[in-house]
């Protein structure tokens, strides 16, 4: 299938990829966050695509002074890292992943939010990118210039706990919880210390593995389908939550994907809610 850059879509396959990057200025993106995942990896040893950099949202692209685990950094400090990393406002973007689809829908968010035009994500990650025979190297890129990125960010991709506890028992928005079903029902346990059970009160659950097959966005349809159940309120805001603000951005990246316009992601997520106790729960 050949690459339409005119096509809404954010996700690319292995061979349109390798399109984008004979034909186009790309900068390509290796991201990887140490969450335990259904995924299982095929892979014995490091591969990466040629010329990536890493993207590291666990430490360099990150509110350290948040108290939470993925906040969101300022556009100022944002800028700063993109520059250190060598990346060009005026590069396509490509992310991918070593576990499927699982982080790179954050980082295609955290570009989106900060104003970068053309950003997509290799659907399937490095493991779709091997099984199309195209070569890998062992390690990342690191000989970098510097330069001198420019944020135009976007607030309207971000709600904070206040305009969700604003608007919490009005039905203005729709909460949607990316956590398992457990977690939301308060059956499991949250793996973060000091983080209630439950979830927010008049939200809705859509597991965000229940959008993946084999490391893969499920197609349109049933994206469509599994999003049935938030897109009856016709006209409301998608609010999309999870644990720490990673697997949200599965559930906007698949809404963006089946042409869902009105959401946006609550960065603080349930690590941040769950752990207000003057913040209800279900």
């Amino acid at each position: 299938m050949n690459f339409n850059k005119n096509s809404r879509s954010a996700l690319i396959n292995p061979i349109q990829m390798a399109q984008l990057i004979k034909n186009e200025s790309v900068q390509v993106l290796f991201t990887h966050v140490a969450f335990p995942v259904s995924y299982v990896s095929k892979l014995d040893k490091p591969a990466f695509i040629p010329d990536s950099l890493f993207f590291d949202f666990d430490n360099v692209f990150v509110d350290k002074n948040s108290g939470l685990p993925h906040t969101l950094p300022t556009p100022e400090k944002f800028a700063a890292e993109m520059s250190k990393l060598g990346i060009s406002n005026e590069a396509t973007l490509i992310i991918y992943d070593d576990q499927g689809s699982f982080s790179a829908p954050r980082v295609w968010w955290m570009l989106t939010i900060m104003g970068h035009k053309n950003v997509y994500v290799l659907d399937g990650g490095i493991q779709a990118w091997i099984d199309a025979g195209f070569a890998v190297e062992t390690e990342l890129k690191k000989d970098v210039t510097n330069t001198h990125y420019q944020c135009r960010f976007n607030p309207n991709l971000q709600v904070t706990k206040e305009d969700i506890k604003r608007t919490l028992f009005n039905h203005e928005r729709v909460v949607v919880d990316a956590r398992s079903t457990a977690r939301f029902n308060g059956i499991e346990p949250e793996p973060r210390p000091g983080v209630r059970s439950g979830h927010i009160p008049n939200s809705l659950n859509l597991h965000y593995a229940k959008l993946l097959e084999d490391g893969k966005f499920v197609d349109k349809t049933k994206i469509k389908t599994l999003f049935a159940p938030a897109l009856q309120h016709q006209n409301k805001p998608l609010s999309f939550t999870c644990g720490s603000g990673v697997t949200a951005c599965i559930l906007a990246l698949a809404a963006h994907e089946i042409g869902v316009d009105n959401w946006a992601v609550y960065d603080g997520s349930w690590s941040e809610w769950g752990a207000d106790t003057d913040y209800p729960i279900e």
